[in-house]
C-alpha cells in the first residue's frame, strides 16, 4: 500500500530521515534490565490484583499495557531528580525505553486473553460437569493438560493447605513456555522481513511509538512534550472526563458523562431494528492516536460500518433472517486473509533482496536486531517447530499446519495494521475467525475423520484463535521503530524482549496459580477468563463424530466477499493515488466496527478540517493535544483508578474500564 502523503507525518518535532544512521545507545545494560525486572515482578503483583483477585482494571489489555506505561511514569521524574544529583548515573533515554518495552511485553503476556485463558483450556475439561465434556479426557495431551482431576478440582474450589502442586504443573509449564518462546521466534523473524521496507520505503507512521519517544525527549531528544501547552490540555481534558465518571463511582448522587451514548432505542421497528445494537462509544484514546491515522483509513472505517449496518436492514426488508447479516467476522477473515496475500507481494521485490542477503550471508545491519540468514532460518525452523509441536500434541499435520498459517496470516496484517494505523486495540482482529473460518468452510467430518485426537487437542489450541498472543507482532515492529528512533542496539532490543517474554510467562504462571489455589478460582469474581468459550469448545468436540456441522456456504460466501472487498479496495488504491478509502480501514470496520467508528468519525472530521483550513502546518501543531488526551487517559483511568481499583475492589464497580 502506498505510503501516506506528507502532511500525515505525526510529530511535533523533527523526525530523522528513515534511511538516517542514529547512534546507538546498548540500551539493555546490566542496571536497566535489573530494574526491568524488579518492575515486572511488581507489574505481576499488580495484574494478580486487579485481573484475578478483584476483576477490577484489566490492565494488561491497553497498548501499550498499563503497567509499561507506569514504569515511564515512574521512572522519568526519578530520573530527573538523579540528573540533579552530583556523581549520580541517571539513565539513559535508550536505557529508560527498553525498561519500558521490557514491562510492557512481559505485562501483556500475562494477561486474560493469554495466560488465564490458558488455565480455562486447560481446567475446563477436567471440572465441567457437562456430561459430554469428561469423553474428550483420554485424547488430550499428557504433557501439555493436567490429568490429575482432585489437582484441578482444588485450582477451581481451593487448596486446603493453599498450597500449588508444582510436581504436577511443572512439565506443563516447561512445555507451554517452549511453545510460547518458540511461537513469538517465528513471529518475530517474520515481521523481521517485512519491517524495514514498512520503515524506509513506505514510511509508515509507528502511532503507537510516538507517545514513549515524546515522554522521553521527544525525536531529536530535546523536543519539550510535558512544557507543550496543548498537550497538558488534551490531557486535562481526558483527565476531567475520567475524573467525573469516577466521582459518580464513588459518589452515585454525582452526575457522570458515561463510557458510551446508546443510540439502539432509536431503531426498534423492523427492518430498521437491524441497526442496533448502535452505541456512540466515548473512547479518548481511540480519538488520540486516531488523529495520527490517515484520513482515507479513518474514513473507511465509519463508511464500512455504516454500510454494513445498510446491508443488514436491506437484507431484512427483502425476506433474509433478522439478525444473521452482515456477518461482519466472517468478511474480516477473508479480508485479513487477502491483506496477508497482498503484503507478500507488495514486498515481493524487498523480499528477494532479503533472501539474496541471507543466501550470501550478509551481517546484520538493520534495526530488526537480526541478519536476514537468521530471519529466514528462524521463520522457517519456527514454523517446523511449532507445527510439530502441535502435530506431537495430537492434531493432524494437516489440520494443525492449516490453523497455523490462517493464525500466522492474521498476525502479520495485525502488525501491520499496529504499524500504519496504531490503533490502540489488542482485539482488533477478526479473533476465533482463524479456527471457525476452517470449520465453516469444511465442516467438521474431516477433521473428525483425521483421528480421535485431532478435534480435542484443536480445541486446546483455541487460544491460538481467540487469545491475542498472535497480535504480539505489533510490538515487535513497534519495538523495531523504538530502536531505530530512539538509537538504541537492536540486537539488545531483541534480546530484552525475548528475555521479556520468557519472564512474563513464568511470573504470569505463577501470579495464577498461586491465588487459584489459595482462594479457588471459582471462588474469585469472574472465574477464570475464557471459560465460556471453553467449555462449548470441549462439548462441540465431544459431539463431533456423532453429530458433524456441514459446511455453511452462506458464510463461506461471506468470507469470499470480503475478501473481494478488500481486493478492490487495494487495487484502487495503487491505481487511483487519490482514493478516499482504504483497504485498512475496511478489516478494522469487519473486526471490531462497533467499538471504533465513533471515534474515527470524530478523527475524520476534526483531522480533515485541520488539514483543510489549517494546513499540514496547523494539523502538526495540533498533534500535542490529541497526544495528551490519549496519555491523559492512560494516566487517569489506567494507572491512577487500575491502582485504586486493584486495591480497593468494590469501588471501580461503577465505572469499569476495559481497553481492549
Amino acid at each position: 500500500m502506498p505510503a501516506p502523503a506528507t502532511g500525515h507525518v505525526p510529530s511535533s518535532s523533527a523526525i530523522p530521515d528513515h534511511g538516517a544512521t542514529v547512534a546507538q545507545d546498548p540500551g539493555l545494560t546490566g542496571r536497566a534490565l535489573i530494574i526491568a525486572v524488579i518492575l515486572t515482578l511488581l507489574a505481576g503483583l499488580w495484574v494478580r490484583q486487579s485481573e484475578i483477585l478483584v476483576l477490577a482494571t484489566q490492565v494488561t489489555e491497553s497498548i501499550p499495557a498499563i503497567p509499561g506505561l507506569a514504569a515511564l511514569v515512574l521512572l522519568l521524574p526519578l530520573n530527573s531528580v538523579l540528573k540533579r544529583i552530583r556523581g549520580a548515573r541517571p539513565l539513559s533515554r535508550a536505557e529508560i525505553l527498553v525498561i519500558f518495552f521490557f514491562v510492557t511485553l512481559s505485562s501483556t503476556v500475562m494477561g486474560v486473553g493469554i495466560t488465564q485463558f490458558m488455565f480455562a483450556l486447560i481446567g475446563t475439561p477436567f471440572y465441567s460437569d457437562d456430561v459430554e465434556i469428561p469423553s474428550v479426557r483420554p485424547y488430550l495431551p499428557a504433557g501439555l493438560v493436567v490429568h490429575n482431576v482432585e489437582a484441578i478440582r482444588q485450582m477451581y474450589e481451593r487448596a486446603l493447605d493453599g498450597k500449588v502442586p508444582w510436581s504436577i504443573w511443572i512439565e506443563p509449564c516447561l512445555l507451554w513456555l517452549l511453545f510460547f518462546v518458540a511461537l513469538w521466534c517465528t513471529l518475530y523473524c517474520m515481521m523481521a522481513l517485512f519491517y524495514r521496507a514498512w520503515s524506509e520505503d513506505e514510511k509508515l507512521l509507528f502511532p503507537q511509538v510516538m507517545i514513549p519517544l515524546e515522554m522521553t525527549g521527544g525525536e531529536s531528544g530535546t523536543a519539550p512534550f510535558f512544557r507543550n501547552r496543548l498537550m497538558w490540555a488534551g490531557f486535562a481534558l481526558a483527565a476531567v472526563y475520567n475524573g467525573i465518571n469516577i466521582a459518580h463511582a464513588l459518589m452515585p448522587s454525582f452526575p457522570a458523562i458515561g463510557k458510551m451514548v446508546d443510540l439502539s432505542e432509536l431503531f426498534k421497528s423492523p427492518p430498521w431494528s437491524e441497526i442496533s445494537p448502535l452505541q456512540f462509544h466515548i473512547r479518548p484514546e481511540l480519538v488520540g492516536l486516531g488523529y495520527l491515522v490517515s484520513t482515507e483509513i479513518s474514513l473507511t472505517v465509519w463508511v464500512s460500518f455504516v454500510l454494513m449496518k445498510a446491508a443488514a436492514v436491506i437484507g431484512v426488508s427483502m425476506g433474509v433472517t433478522p439478525n444473521t447479516l452482515p456477518y461482519s467476522e466472517e468478511q474480516g477473515i477473508g479480508a485479513y486473509l487477502v491483506l496477508a496475500v497482498s503484503l507478500v507481494w507488495l514486498s515481493r521485490t524487498y523480499l528477494k533482496e532479503t533472501w539474496r542477503s541471507a543466501v550470501k550471508g550478509s551481517a546484520a545491519n538493520g534495526y530488526e536486531g537480526i541478519s536476514y540468514r537468521f530471519a529466514y532460518a528462524g521463520l522457517i525452523g519456527g514454523i517446523l517447530t511449532v507445527w510439530t509441536f502441535m502435530t506431537l500434541a495430537g492434531m493432524a499435520y494437516w489440520t494443525s499446519l492449516a490453523y497455523l498459517m490462517v493464525v500466522m496470516a492474521v498476525a502479520l496484517v495485525y502488525g501491520r495494521l499496529r504499524a500504519e494505523a496504531g490503533v490502540p486495540l489488542v482485539w482488533l482482529f477478526p479473533y476465533y475467525m482463524q479456527k471457525k473460518l476452517l470449520l465453516y468452510s469444511f465442516g467438521s467430518r474431516p477433521f473428525v475423520a483425521a483421528g480421535e485426537r485431532n478435534v480435542p487437542t484443536w480445541a486446546l489450541f483455541t487460544f491460538l484463535a481467540r487469545g491475542y498472543y498472535p497480535a504480539v507482532t505489533g510490538y515487535q515492529v513497534e519495538g523495531m521503530e523504538i530502536s531505530r528512533r530512539g538509537g538504541i542496539n537492536p540486537r539488545r532490543m531483541a534480546a530484552g524482549a525475548l528475555l521479556a517474554i520468557t519472564l512474563g510467562i513464568v511470573v504470569g504462571w505463577y501470579n495464577h496459580l498461586t491465588p487459584y489455589y489459595q482462594h479457588g478460582a471459582a471462588q474469585l469474581r469472574g472465574g477464570i477468563w475464557g471459560e465460556w468459550i471453553a467449555h462449548p469448545e470441549y462439548a462441540a468436540a465431544a459431539r463431533y463424530p456423532a453429530t458433524p456441522i456441514h459446511p455453511d456456504l452462506t458464510r463461506v460466501w461471506a468470507s469470499v466477499s470480503g475478501a473481494f472487498i478488500v481486493f478492490a479496495l487495494w487495487t484502487l488504491r495503487l491505481r487511483c493515488a487519490g482514493s478516499a478509502l482504504h483497504p485498512l480501514g475496511y478489516v478494522m470496520a469487519c473486526s471490531y466496527g462497533s467499538l471504533i467508528w465513533s471515534s474515527f468519525l470524530i478523527v475524520w472530521i476534526v483531522k480533515s478540517a485541520a488539514l483543510r483550513y489549517g494546513g499540514v502546518k496547523f494539523y502538526r501543531a495540533t498533534i500535542p493535544f490529541f497526544l495528551g488526551m490519549a496519555l491523559g487517559h492512560f494516566a487517569i483511568a489506567g494507572i491512577f483508578w487500575g491502582l485504586i481499583g486493584a486495591w480497593t475492589g468494590d469501588s471501580v464497580r461503577g465505572y469499569e474500564v476495559y481497553f481492549g
